[in-house]
């Protein structure tokens, strides 16, 4: 039969092609397996996932025009292929930017390289702003009233700032509790850390498009991990329904924490600022021993 003769000179011709592979062959084969693993797992938490669905049938449907020789189709396929690829990244820029903002964030260059705190020290928060965000939050889930703080990390909240209203005071549990108190002037919107004092409130947040979120959580759960998507921030987030205590960070989210795993979860944190400004004080140190040497 000619479809099998045909079949097995195929597989020959692989057979043959996979002899003559060498190690170089095999890691570019690793590299595109794993590149096309992480695009895929990245499009399915976006509106990506739809979008590459509808490609996926427009695909199938120029395929059997192709099959069927509909020539006119084709030809219009074709001649308009430049200007869909142009549309779909205008369409998916938003995606796009945070996936160069999480590539980013990947520490493949050496610590402060390119970190917009180089150069300078970063105030890390204390264990008594640990202890007065954590009585906050307990305290405003009791009352079952709705809070939005975020901590700045290691990158900058800036931009985020200026969208709010400046307070620049030091943290304490009842600030936090009266900025979020209902109908009062900065209950609406985030609050924004910086070390141990508020730098803003009322700030305006971008809200998450991951479809892996429960449909259950509002505005504020989503706005709380839109900003741990596109920043390393640690977002803490009380239910105004629930009362329940949520944190988000680098676009995932804990929920129903009580006092003591929030504490701890505060507390990594400052451990990691921590070793992170030792190890780039050692860096600093080192470039000027051998400037001096």
């Amino acid at each position: 039969m000619q479809w099998f003769d045909t079949a097995v000179e195929y597989l020959k011709n692989q057979m043959t092609y996979i002899s003559a592979m060498d190690l170089g062959d095999i890691f570019e084969i690793i590299i595109i397996a794993f590149l096309m693993y992480y695009i895929l797992v990245w499009v399915k938490a976006t509106r990506a996932w739809l979008l590459l669905r509808g490609i996926i049938v427009i695909a199938a449907f120029l395929v059997l025009a192709f099959v069927m020789d509909m020539s006119t189709i084709v030809w219009l396929a074709q001649n308009v292929l430049g200007f869909a690829v142009i549309a779909l990244i205008v369409v998916m820029q938003p995606e796009l930017r945070h996936a160069l903002e999480n590539l980013g964030r990947r520490n493949f260059l050496p610590s402060g390289l390119f970190s917009d705190a180089a150069g300078r020290e970063r105030e890390l928060f204390s264990e008594k702003t640990i202890n007065e965000i954590t009585k906050a939050c307990v305290e405003m889930g009791k009352m079952k009233t709705g809070a939005l703080i975020v901590i700045e990390q290691k990158e900058s909240l800036k931009d985020f700032e200026r969208t709010g209203i400046d307070v620049d005071g030091i943290v304490t549990s009842q600030l936090l509790i009266n900025i979020f108190e209902k109908n009062t002037p900065l209950h609406d919107g985030a609050v924004i850390v910086r070390g141990n004092r508020v730098t803003s409130a009322t700030c305006y947040l971008p809200l998450s498009d991951n479809l892996g979120l429960s449909k259950e959580l509002g505005t504020r759960h989503r706005a709380g991990v839109g900003i741990s998507e596109v920043t390393d921030s640690l977002t803490i987030i009380v239910s105004e329904e629930t009362g329940k205590i949520s944190v988000a960070n680098l676009g995932t989210l804990d929920r129903n924490l009580n006092a003591e795993q929030l504490r701890e979860r505060l507390q990594t944190a400052i451990k990691n600022q921590g070793a992170e400004e030792k190890s780039s004080g050692r860096h600093r140190w080192r470039g000027r021993h051998k400037v001096k040497g």
